[in-house]
């Protein structure tokens, strides 16, 4: 088992989690690592500015990361979003994913249903994209005029045998999904697979923006989810200190161990941190304080101002760690409730 699984399976045994989310839903967003301007792998990014490379992670609304990648600035970073599905071995398994616009298109929408998961983005200038009709004789009351397309369900329909091949072999790890998008994406224009996918993502894709303007829940909701990803984004950042975000390392393989170790450690600390904050509470409640779920689901375990990223550590390897029993089978009363540990345990 890999030593970032048995951190994710160990925080997933804490109850303080389950106040922040379920672990069904999670969210995707890169952050630019900075790289020497010498480097293969090295490419200006406009918008950050400077020269590296980014970052790719899938953070749980439970706000541990799942999957990390790293790529380069100018690659579509939604072509990795659903490798998690091969990469992640953890018992925290979520079926719908949030991004931003870089996590999503045509294509990942159509690929994404195959494999039974929702994505659900937030999408910027929304209004540039085409919706498609069911049929072409198709009306619809009140809101006809966004609609300028028709699907070609006959197209779908011939690919459809392609098309479930390929969910079924990214299901049984035998491909991974970003391999399949990037291959189907640079022979689009020959490949009737790729216009196959992106057919099915446009109805997909047309029924999430009728329900994403429709549902102002929903929008709070995606909005929410991709905070947690830059809230992760500036942690992960803070635990690599010393370097100014900076990968000094020029050799390819080398690079990535930094994102992966980066993010283990950051993975670390937030389990750290779990612990602590459930020890608190558990103290407060055993002191007869009430808790208040609504104010313990505005936290996160992001925090900082406790931890020692400088001076000198001393390490007691003979030291047996306490056991976490208590803290991690603690109930966290019901939402929106304010109990004290005697009135739960007179429950």
């Amino acid at each position: 088992m890999r030593p970032s699984t048995t951190v994710i399976n160990g925080y997933n045994q804490f109850s303080l989690p389950k106040i922040w989310g379920l672990g069904k839903h999670a969210s995707a967003d890169g952050t630019k690592w900075d790289l020497h301007a010498q480097n293969l792998m090295s490419e200006y990014h406009l918008r950050y500015g400077g020269y590296g490379g980014i970052g790719y992670y899938l953070v749980s609304d439970m706000y541990i990361a799942l999957f990390s990648r790293f790529t380069t600035c100018g690659s579509w970073e939604g072509h990795n979003i659903l490798d998690y599905l091969v990469e992640n071995d953890s018992d925290v398994r979520p079926d719908t994913i949030h991004a931003d616009t870089q996590g999503q298109s045509a294509a990942i929408f159509g690929l994404a249903h195959l494999l039974g998961i929702q994505l659900q983005p937030r999408i910027r200038n929304w209004k540039g994209l085409n919706f498609y009709r069911s049929k072409p004789a198709l009306q619809y009351e009140h809101i006809d005029l966004l609609f300028s397309k028709t699907i070609d369900w006959n197209l779908i329909e011939t690919m459809l045998p392609e098309m479930l091949r390929v969910a079924v072999s990214i299901g049984a790890g035998r491909i991974k999904p970003s391999t399949i998008l990037r291959r189907l994406a640079t022979y689009s224009r020959k490949s009737k697979l790729y216009f196959a996918f992106r057919e099915l993502g446009h109805a997909v894709r047309t029924s999430f923006l009728l329900e994403y303007l429709s549902d102002v829940e929903l929008r709070r909701l995606i909005q929410s989810a991709t905070n947690k990803s830059e809230r992760f984004n500036q942690f992960v950042q803070w635990v690599a200190f010393g370097g100014g975000a900076l990968a000094a390392e020029g050799i390819r393989d080398e690079q990535r161990k930094f994102i992966k170790y980066n993010h283990l450690v950051a993975n670390l600390l937030i389990f750290h941190n779990v612990v602590t904050m459930s020890k608190a509470l558990e103290q407060l409640a055993a002191e007869g304080h009430a808790l208040d779920t609504e104010l313990i689901a505005s936290s996160s375990p992001y925090q900082t101002e406790h931890l020692n990223r400088f001076g000198r550590y001393a390490l007691n390897r003979d030291r047996v760690p306490e056991p976490l029993d208590s803290v991690r089978e603690f109930r966290m009363p019901p939402h929106g409730e304010r109990i004290t540990r005697t009135a739960q345990v007179a429950v």
